[in-house]
């Protein structure tokens, strides 16, 4: 049973069956939101979604990074990304046609970042994740 239901742009549907939300700068104690915490930060969900979803490929939608003032600190200008960090474990119908849709199943796992913890849903997922390049990112694996 999935979470949710997610139709990408190109009409495919993804089903959501597993769905990790963190605080982008939960337990930031010192310093600011700059670039190289920023990339450091996505680095290790990246590095925690290909441990947590060995079996599928691990793709990240590369976030919106603003920068809300002119203040430069050590580490440069801030800048900020969107306040929830999303892993998500998606799957679909198989990639192949060849395989049988029964015992087959296409998957990918995503990271995306949002400004809210609303659940992607639909066709009122983020853009970014609705636009998906499924048939290259993800890969079958049999049931």
């Amino acid at each position: 049973m999935s979470l949710s239901r997610v139709v990408l742009v190109s009409g495919r549907s993804l089903d959501l069956s597993e769905l990790r939300f963190s605080s982008t700068y939960g337990g930031l104690l010192e310093g600011y939101p700059c670039k190289p915490l920023n990339d450091m930060r996505i680095k290790g969900l990246v590095g925690e979604a290909g441990r947590a979803f060995p079996t599928a490929p691990v793709h990240l939608v590369p976030p919106p990074r603003e920068h809300p003032d002119q203040y430069t600190g050590a580490f440069g200008p801030v800048e900020v990304l969107p306040a929830v960090a999303c892993v998500g474990a998606f799957h679909s119908a198989a990639l192949d046609r060849d395989h049988d849709p029964i015992l087959y199943r296409s998957a990918l796992t995503v990271v995306w970042f949002q400004p809210t913890t609303q659940v992607p849903y639909d066709c009122d997922a983020e853009p970014a994740l609705r636009d998906l390049a499924w048939e290259e990112l993800a890969r079958d694996h049999e049931l």
